[in-house]
């Protein structure tokens, strides 16, 4: 998928003044657990673009925070006033989703005015419907069947979401024109550079714990020969390490065996890709434990050792930095290390610092990654953060996205009309 042209409607496709248009955002946000106030609007923030550039139509907006059974699962009603003071326009909650009094205040919507209903995720049938095989139900649900009726125009800028098929995600796409919004379509253009770009050499930097998805991915861009190197960190690098034969001790077996049932598969597979493509793959060279308390650096000779590695080490800091500072596009996903401690975050510290001052096209993707981005105050010097967690590893390891695919099908279906386009 990744690559490849974007056949999607957008906001510039069509006239939306005075429409009716259902705005599907990711908003989701960590809250404070016992004031339910907003600790960080980065994702409420990145939608503002959208939400002004339907300054003229009437917008309703559906969004979801946290999941059943978390303490962070909550009404959406903090979300609307933190965006209607970052917009400057007054966002209007509204506590329900579909239900009669929800109809009403749609019907009387006026050019200009913006809602923002209930939390999606309070709905069964949200929750109970997420896969493709069940795409068939989406339209049955009482959210679809309510709502699809009343709007002339459905925005799916949830990128961060677009991995997961639930209704409200997926569910309008034969009923009404799905368009991209604008976090969507900067997601799909600034991310498709990582493997439409000529650039070369273009690396990707992969680490923290998802493992497994950190290999389908380094798999897939070296299949399409998107990515000239991959250079492993974090426990993705430990995983490689394994796998070229070193032995790295009791710590971090022991760590991998808990964390990883299946660990001796992921490592079989990692040999299969050094065997294959060993010139193109980097692992560290050293790393860091700790010793009584304080960051100790350990060479491969020094391996095995009892405690687990936590960090990369100098030497690899100073080889992938190298690597960083002559590549034309890095791409990067996952800490080098347990960056929430202050002595195993010297790695990934340096090397997102490397990152942000190169001259390469940057992308960075990943909640941790983005965490680790905002702490270092080095968001402005990266040309695109993804919103998405599970959504750009997805992507980036070229697998479906339903979120995209419903946008696909749906601008095969509504691209003769009736609707009027620029």
């Amino acid at each position: 998928m990744p690559g490849k042209p974007w056949d999607i409607f957008t906001l510039d496709d069509f006239n939306l003044k005075g429409r009716t248009v259902l705005v599907r955002v990711d908003i989701n946000s960590p809250l404070d657990p016992k004031s339910g106030r907003i600790l960080d609007d980065y994702r409420i923030r990145r939608h503002l673009s959208t939400i002004k550039d339907l300054e003229k139509s009437k917008v309703i907006i559906l969004a979801h925070q946290s999941r059943p059974g978390k303490i962070d699962y909550t009404s959406l009603n903090a979300h609307a006033m933190r965006m209607s003071q970052l917009l400057g326009k007054r966002v209007e909650y509204v506590d329900g989703l579909f239900d009669s009094h929800v109809r009403q205040r749609v019907r009387a919507l006026e050019p200009g005015d913006k809602i923002l209903l209930e939390n999606t995720r309070f709905y069964a049938e949200e929750i109970a419907l997420n896969g493709e095989k069940e795409r068939d139900k989406h339209e049955n649900t009482h959210i679809i069947k309510n709502l699809a009726p009343m709007v002339d125009f459905f925005v799916h800028d949830a990128f961060a979401a677009a991995h997961r098929a639930q209704p409200t995600l997926v569910g309008f796409a034969e009923l009404v024109p799905n368009l991209a919004g604008r976090v969507m379509q900067k997601e799909l253009e600034d991310m498709g550079k990582a493997f439409q770009s000529d650039h070369s050499p273009k690396i990707a930097l992969l680490g923290g714990v998802k493992v497994g998805d950190s290999i389908e991915v380094a798999k897939h861009m070296l299949e399409e020969g998107s990515m000239d190197k991959i250079l492993t960190m974090g426990v993705v690098g430990h995983v490689f390490m394994l796998a070229d034969g070193i032995e790295l001790g009791e710590g971090s077996v022991s760590f991998l065996e808990k964390e990883f049932p299946n660990y001796q598969q992921l490592v079989d597979e990692a040999y299969s890709m050094l065997d294959r493509w060993g010139d193109k793959i980097m692992i560290p060279c050293d790393g860091a434990v700790g010793d009584n308390g304080r960051r100790n650096v350990v060479s491969l000779t020094d391996l095995p050792i009892s405690e687990p590695l936590m960090d990369i080490g100098i030497n690899t800091i100073v080889e992938y930095t190298k690597q960083i500072e002559n590549a034309k596009l890095v791409l990067i996903n996952g800490p080098a290390g347990a960056f929430e401690y202050d002595k195993f975050s010297i790695g990934t510290t340096e090397i997102f610092r490397a990152v942000a001052h190169s001259n390469a096209y940057s992308i960075v993707g990943g909640g941790h990654s983005t965490a680790v981005l905002e702490k270092l105050d080095l968001s402005k010097s990266i040309d695109h953060i993804s919103t998405g967690g599970g959504a750009c590893i997805n992507f980036l390891a070229g697998r479906p996205l339903p979120g995209i695919e419903a946008l696909l099908r749906s601008k095969q279906i509504f691209k003769k009309g009736p609707f009027q386009t620029h």
